[in-house]
């Protein structure tokens, strides 16, 4: 089955670089099936978010219509960047195997800086959200 998802994979990365996308693939596999596969589209898409493990995720959240995949195993090409390694762990997947680490292409980009602020009148947010969440946990 490894050999099989391998296979795909690189097909998958391989249309993807054809397109001019960055040749990232990946594929849901649930009790031994290929359930979703995907290949980036940011390029092609214009849009940030179409990385290839967000677009496989909901295919396969569209195909199991829940989007609790805990009993799911993803494989991806390259190892996900922070933005879908937090949907990814949202998403409940049980495990992610990927062939490539990401530093063999730092992205030079990244140039955003974070900082936190308003440290003094955050707790109305955060009153709100212990509220938003002890409500739904009753």
């Amino acid at each position: 089955m490894k050999q099989k998802i391998y296979k795909e994979l690189y097909r998958l990365s391989l249309k993807a670089y054809k397109k001019n996308e960055v040749p990232v693939s990946a594929i849901i596999v649930k009790q031994n099936k290929i359930i979703a596969k995907a290949y980036n589209k940011k390029n092609l898409s214009n849009n940030v978010l179409y990385h290839a493990e967000i677009l496989c995720l909901q295919k396969a959240y569209k195909r199991l219509k829940r989007w609790n995949l805990n009993d799911c195993i993803l494989y991806v090409s390259l190892e996900p960047c922070d933005m879908c390694k937090k949907i990814i762990q949202e998403s409940r997947i049980d495990k992610v195997y990927y062939v490539l680490s990401k530093g063999i292409c730092n992205n030079a980009y990244n140039k955003t800086q974070y900082e936190q602020m308003f440290l003094n009148e955050k707790s109305g947010f955060e009153e709100l959200l212990k509220k938003f969440f002890h409500n739904i946990r009753k």
